[in-house]
């Protein structure tokens, strides 16, 4: 995580077929919103740990990503668990106990066939559960225990090399109508993978850098009812928007100001806000579309730790809330949300050890006063 907080590059003028859309001429409204209280019940003797993402199927069951089974060095180490609450958030299970694909998670997801995916940073490896809880497709692989790691990694002086089917430290994956597989291979290859329903590799596009078409910490995707496909260029401090095949659409910016006077939650506070970069104020951590009509993309940002709920396919930014902290309602590095509804959220916080569930209040919203 530590690259998190120094990796600041300097965005280029966007070139494109679109011109970059920077949110908003004006503060949007600020949309009132709750968080649940005790909504999650688990066992006296189980905490959470780091919660890296969260997802909701068809029946209402929420899957937590998280990272809190650590032991070992990384090549022997299974700090994934995967836990499932019922729609009450009593919990039920954990899934792939001890699976030798688990070693640090980053992403979990559904499918539209309730059929759960976990995307793990730790191994490389992308892998698929049918509903009965059993591995039954796997992307990338596993380096074995003993062996060194041979991998490219950031600070390696030669550009990393990518290798179809192979993935370095990827973070998130989505699917269009077709089934086919959408990847965020993020951290160090900084490409989109695309696989078919098959599990056939068709390509990839994307380099590490700036220019549009370009990621640096491509960090979660999504695909909308009309097949743009929208990605967190984290670091990058943008969203970008391709079409099924690769090709560059447009950027999307959220330009939003942060309160004055507000600090990170962790770390030194620089004077003035970063313009890009990890903590940059409107650097997008995360990704879900709903099921709405319109459609609507929310995201946030690390700091100052706020929800952004944006209009598709557009990407108007119409609402946001939320600020960084410690307490109920506030967020300390949110790195993954599941919207399985337009005003009904949960919140994967990272460093506060939780997932919140959110019920947001739109007809009450406000105009902005710049944020708590």
């Amino acid at each position: 995580m530590k690259r998190f907080l120094i990796a600041l590059v300097a965005v280029l003028p966007v070139l494109g077929p679109d011109r970059p859309l920077a949110q908003p001429a004006s503060v949007p409204p600020e949309i009132p919103f709750e968080s649940v209280p005790n909504f999650f019940k688990y066992p006296f003797e189980m905490n959470l740990g780091e919660m890296g993402s969260v997802a909701v199927n068809s029946r209402g069951h929420v899957f937590m990503a998280s990272r809190s089974n650590v032991s070992g060095p990384l090549f022997g180490a299974i700090a994934t668990q995967i836990l499932e609450f019922d729609q009450n958030g009593r919990y039920l299970r954990e899934w792939g106990k001890n699976l030798y694909g688990f070693g640090y998670s980053h992403s979990v997801r559904v499918d539209r066939n309730d059929d759960l995916w976990v995307v793990d940073k730790g191994t490389n490896m992308v892998i698929k559960f049918n509903q009965e809880g059993h591995a039954v497709m796997v992307f990338g692989r596993r380096e074995e225990a003993p062996d060194d790691h041979h991998y490219p990694s950031l600070s390696a002086p030669e550009r990393p090399a990518q290798v179809d089917n192979y993935f370095n430290q990827p973070t998130d994956i989505a699917w269009d109508r077709d089934g086919n597989n959408y990847i965020s291979d993020g951290y160090v290859n900084s490409r989109i993978a695309k696989i078919d329903k098959n599990g056939d590799w068709v390509k990839s596009w994307g380099i590490r850098g700036t220019e549009p078409g370009q990621f640096n910490t491509p960090h979660n995707i999504g695909i909308d009812a009309s097949g743009n496909i929208y990605v967190a260029d984290r670091a990058n401090a943008r969203i970008q928007v391709f079409d099924l095949e690769g090709n560059f659409k447009r950027i999307i910016k959220i330009t939003v100001p942060p309160p004055p006077g507000k600090r990170f939650v962790l770390g030194n506070t620089p004077p003035t806000p970063p313009a890009t970069g990890t903590m940059a104020p409107g650097a997008p951590w995360t990704i879900c579309i709903t099921n709405t009509q319109p459609q609507y993309l929310y995201t946030n940002d690390g700091f100052p730790g706020r929800f952004y709920k944006l209009r598709l396919p557009e990407g108007q930014v119409v609402g946001m809330f939320g600020t960084a902290g410690r307490q109920l309602g506030q967020f300390n590095w949110n790195h993954g949300i599941a919207c399985p509804s337009e005003n009904e959220l949960y919140a994967a916080d990272l460093n506060n050890w939780r997932v919140q569930k959110l019920v947001l209040h739109p007809e009450r919203a406000r105009p902005s006063t710049g944020g708590r």
